[in-house]
Order: structure tokens, then sequence, then C-alpha cells
């Protein structure tokens, strides 16, 4: 089996090609410090002023003029069309977690789509950051220090059961299902707990609540951010440009 395109110890931020606000990059990349494209999100990237460090996808809708800006070394061309670029570079991308933006707030398919893989590759801790949201596939536990009043939504891609603390309306003894009951709009009483049966549970949540569920999915020392730990990305020498 062939090592991932890219490996870290650090979190990594990864854009697509969808809407991309720079003081949503900014406040990403300083929480994310390795900056990975999937396809043409690589030309929202340098129309930002970043490099990115690696290019994930099957190039379809990556500009020439991008191409050329961008070192050869840290192009990695999929030429597969079974999945999204948002899935290939899951796949392709070993670290603690992944912050994504431009995935959420362009097109609807496009963002069915990347739901889909962020339950198909649930054991990638991955958080969607949206305009006012942020947007993970729920482990099969999980603590979450939250502000009473926060709007906690659930919306289960296939038949989950589980059970929960904190929450206004407790999910124990739900069956929930996308063609069934949601759990979306519940509003938390402070801290939560989820403890879920199986997979395919996904959580909204305010983006207010963005650094307590990294903390909650992958937790590390100190304060989200640059470490000195060791990172790699396949065929280029690392180095941050930021």
């Amino acid at each position: 089996m062939n090592s991932a395109i890219v490996q870290t110890s650090d979190p990594v931020t990864l854009v697509g090609g969808g809407d991309l606000a720079l003081t949503d990059l900014n406040e990403a990349l300083g929480l994310a410090p390795l900056l990975v494209a999937a396809d043409g999100g690589a030309d929202a990237v340098l129309a930002h002023g970043h490099m990115p460090d690696a290019v994930i996808g099957d190039f379809d809708s990556l500009s020439d003029a991008a191409r050329t800006r961008i070192p050869q070394a840290r192009l990695h061309q999929i030429d597969e069309q079974d999945s999204t670029d948002f899935d290939k570079a899951l796949r392709n991308i070993k670290a603690p977690l992944i912050l994504a933006l431009g995935f959420l707030g362009a097109r609807i398919d496009h963002q069915l789509a990347a739901l889909s893989a962020l339950v198909r590759r649930a054991d990638t801790p991955c958080i969607l950051l949206g305009q006012h949201e942020i947007l993970l596939h729920v482990p099969a536990k999980l603590s979450l220090d939250l502000q009473p009043g926060d709007v906690v939504s659930l919306f289960p891609m296939r038949l989950v059961t589980g059970r929960s603390t904190g929450l206004k309306w407790p999910i124990d003894g739900l069956k929930l299902a996308p063609d069934g009951r949601v759990g979306t709009s519940n509003r938390a009483v402070g801290p939560i707990t989820l403890d879920v049966d199986g997979h395919g549970m996904l959580l909204i949540l305010p983006r207010t609540a963005l650094r307590a569920a990294m903390q909650a999915i992958a937790p590390f020392p100190g304060s989200p951010g640059p470490s000195a730990a060791p990172r790699s990305v396949r065929g280029s020498q690392y180095t941050n440009p930021h």
C-alpha cells in the first residue's frame, strides 16, 4: 500500500474549490499550519496570497496558471473519477486533524458529496468549516465543552442510536435516521457528551465551538497551532511559507 501523500503530527488545513474567505483561511492556518488544496482549491489559495504545500486531485478544475505557479513536486494528480477530490485528499492525508474549507456553502450536490466522504472516511478526524457553523462526524464517544444555549444539531446519514448528556432533549432511546427522526436544532445546557452506536452521525455546531471541537476529536498538547513536530509531503521537502 502506498504511503500517504501528506504525513504530519500537526493539524492540516484543506481547501476545496468552493467559497473561501481570506479571514477563514487565515484563521484555519493559525490553527492548522500545513496547507493542502483539493484540486481547484489551489486557485483560491493562490488568489489569497498563499502557496499550497500540496495539491491533491484529478486536476480537472485546476487552472493552467496555478499549475505553472505551483512547484511540480507539490502537484499530486490522481487519475480516477470514482471519488471526489475531497475523498482523494482525505485518504491521502495522515494527520491528527483536518480543517476543511471551501466544501460547504456552494453547490448542494458538492456539499452532499462532501458529507458522504466525511462518513466514509470516518477514521480521519476532519472538521468542515462553513460561514457560521462547523460540521464533523461523531466518533463513538465525544465530550464537548459547549456553552449553555449553543445550538447542537445531529443529522444521521444512516440508522444510528446513542445516548447523550448535556442536551436539552436527550437522544437516549431514539432511533435516528435520514428518512425518519433527526436531531436538528437541539440545545446545549452546558458541556455535552455523545455516545453513539456505530458510524454515520454528523454533528453541526456554531463556529464559536471550533476550538472545543478540535480538542474533543483530536486532542493534542497546548493550544491548537504550529509546533516543531516533523512533517512530510511526498515528493518535496516541506517548508512552511506562511
